[in-house]
């Protein structure tokens, strides 16, 4: 039976992207949260996006490394004193060798994946593509070139070299892995600092406020909410059912958001933050986000049940409506976060 590395220790977390982060951090002993990754890398946002050819998205990140963004990852990382290298790669070969040199060493190694190729993953026999999930190689078999990998859930996953290559090189669009992989340095690390923290919550609170384009923030709730209404004209009755499922996944948990579309665990993130600026305002307004989140799970509920209808869009007027009062709420919370946190610089 394939074991960890030495010292790995399998957690169960929330979002891909952060719990991979946690596992390679708690490997190397760092004492910091996943909700505090989450907010520390500017990670929360809304983007409502409609591409010819590909079905609507609805999603709750931001800062997730698009031109002008360096990526949670990397933002985090630096507000924490780690220096993050983030490596991409075409060849195949030199993903195998740079990812065998760490292997060989017994090192974990966080990468991004295609989740459609990861066999552990049901989709109920149809074939499905996102190829922006990230995992840890938390072991490895030499002899037989099995691989353990560490994603959201608790147990280990035991895959084959085969498998991981493919999920590695998908090219499945919109999110292309491009093999690539995460290097950690934390020599110079230091615990969340006053400033970054306030900081991060800024820059969060600026994008949900004036977004470059009217599909992000919480114009893009609102923007989302009126096309949401189109979408039976649009994509069909087999279409609308699968945006449908699509949909309530990247709002609920399972979708790897922690609920409510993130806002669950920057609620949390912004309870953790008060302590550490001193500002005890950032607690209630954590509360709020998180109510915040209750309703966006209502909205999630909403989708998975237009999934389930035989006639998906008598769902759709409900979730618009309910959308639009989400935006108002968002709106006052992040107008309040800029009030409280310019105040206190």
């Amino acid at each position: 039976m394939l074991k960890p590395f030495p010292g790995f220790k399998s957690l169960k977390t929330h979002h891909c992207v952060t719990g991979s982060m946690l596992h390679v951090f708690r490997y190397h002993d760092i004492p910091v949260s996943e909700e505090m990754l989450l907010g520390l890398g500017s990670g929360l946002g809304f983007i409502y996006w409609h591409q010819k050819g590909v079905d609507p998205f609805i999603g709750g990140r931001a800062n997730v490394g698009r031109p002008g963004e360096e990526g949670l990852e990397i933002t985090a990382s630096k507000r924490l004193g780690i220096r993050t290298g983030s490596f991409y790669t075409t060849s195949t070969k030199k993903a195998e060798k740079t990812l065998l040199g760490f292997l060989n060493s017994s090192k974990p190694v966080m990468l991004q994946v295609d989740m459609g190729y990861l066999p552990y993953f049901d989709f109920g026999g149809e074939e499905y593509h996102f190829g922006y999930h990230v995992i840890v190689v938390a072991g490895y078999n030499p002899e037989n070139r099995d691989v353990l990998i560490a994603d959201r859930d608790l147990p280990l996953h035991l895959i084959s070299w085969d498998d991981l290559v493919l999920a590695r090189g998908s090219t499945h669009r919109p999110f292309p892995p491009k093999n690539h992989w995460y290097t950690f340095d934390f020599s110079e690390y230091h615990p969340p600092r006053p400033n970054d923290v306030i900081l991060s919550i800024q820059e969060v609170s600026m994008g949900m406020l004036e977004p470059p384009i009217s599909n992000l923030g919480a114009r893009g709730i609102r923007k989302a909410a009126n096309r949401i209404l189109k979408w039976p004209d649009l994509l069909g009755v087999d279409g609308l059912r699968r945006t449908c499922f699509n949909s309530y996944i990247f709002i609920d948990a399972r979708g790897g958001t922690g609920g409510g579309i993130f806002r669950m665990m920057y609620g949390r993130f912004l309870k953790e933050a008060s302590a550490i600026t001193g500002l005890s305002s950032l607690m209630e307004i954590g509360d709020r986000l998180i109510e915040i989140g209750d309703h966006w799970q209502e909205v999630g509920i909403l989708f998975h049940r237009g999934f389930e209808e035989e006639y998906p869009a008598v769902v759709l007027p409900e979730i618009s409506e309910t959308m639009l009062s989400v935006a108002d709420e968002e709106q006052m919370v992040w107008e309040d976060l800029i009030s409280i946190t310019r105040k206190h610089q």
